[in-house]
């Protein structure tokens, strides 16, 4: 029921006049029926975005950061995304991410949509980076589409670190549904899961324009926080 409340009384109403959102592919998402959508991720505002345009309700793998914040502020943050149906998901090894791929079935297989961002985390520059391989493994485990989704314009209006956005017009583009029953019962080679999630980062590029790096954003992440340690010992 607060899904329902946040889309077309509270959330909805206020992302639509503030962003203006041009919204291009609306026609390719399945009325019915499990599906993936998959895209790319540039702003905090990207887990609102989506839902309030959609007309089906969409449930996202968000980071189990959102659900264990301290203070008053932490315990609100998680009731929202608790209250907005979102499904908490620690990135912390290879276990959590076998237990997120169980969430995001267990999604699939009411036949609801699942949004899934592929790189893992947000883009700290604006750009596209490396997609990790779970996207795939739902989608070849539960034999269903994924629809390629680009975000057009939320890094400029809230790029990381930036706690309000701006009031600017921004772009989702859904792309055609990847099919990929021709890899059935292949979703434990490594090799196909591998070409499976590349197809659908080319997707999203495709869509988005950015530019791509073929590495994982959280590694990158890393290196630079890395750095900026090491500069500051300098200094």
């Amino acid at each position: 029921m607060f899904y329902y409340v946040l889309k077309y009384v509270v959330l909805g109403p206020l992302l639509r006049l503030m962003f203006r959102p041009r919204i291009e592919g609306l026609e390719h998402i399945p009325e019915d029926g499990a599906a993936i959508v998959a895209g790319n991720h540039l702003s905090f505002s990207d887990h609102f975005l989506l839902p309030a345009i959609l007309r089906r309700r969409i449930t996202f793998l968000a980071k189990a950061e959102y659900f264990t914040g301290p203070g008053v502020k932490g315990r609100l943050t998680a009731a929202f995304f608790r209250s907005a149906g979102q499904i908490p998901v620690d990135r912390s090894g290879k276990e959590a991410g076998q237990a997120a791929i169980r969430e995001g079935l267990g999604v699939l297989s009411k036949g609801e949509l699942l949004g899934i961002y592929p790189e893992g985390t947000r883009s700290h520059d604006g750009r596209l980076y490396k997609g990790k391989v779970g996207v795939a493994v739902m989608a070849l485990k539960a034999g269903v589409p994924v629809i390629p989704c680009a975000m057009v314009g939320t890094f400029e209006i809230q790029p990381p670190g930036q706690r309000l956005p701006k009031i600017k017009r921004v772009t989702v583009r859904l792309g055609k549904p990847l099919d990929f029953s021709r890899y059935e019962g292949m979703e434990n080679e490594k090799a196909v899961i591998r070409a499976v999630t590349d197809e659908i980062m080319y997707a999203i590029l495709g869509l988005s324009g950015q530019e791509y790096v073929d590495r994982y954003a959280a590694e990158v992440k890393a290196e630079l926080e890395q750095a900026k340690k090491a500069a500051r010992r300098r200094g």
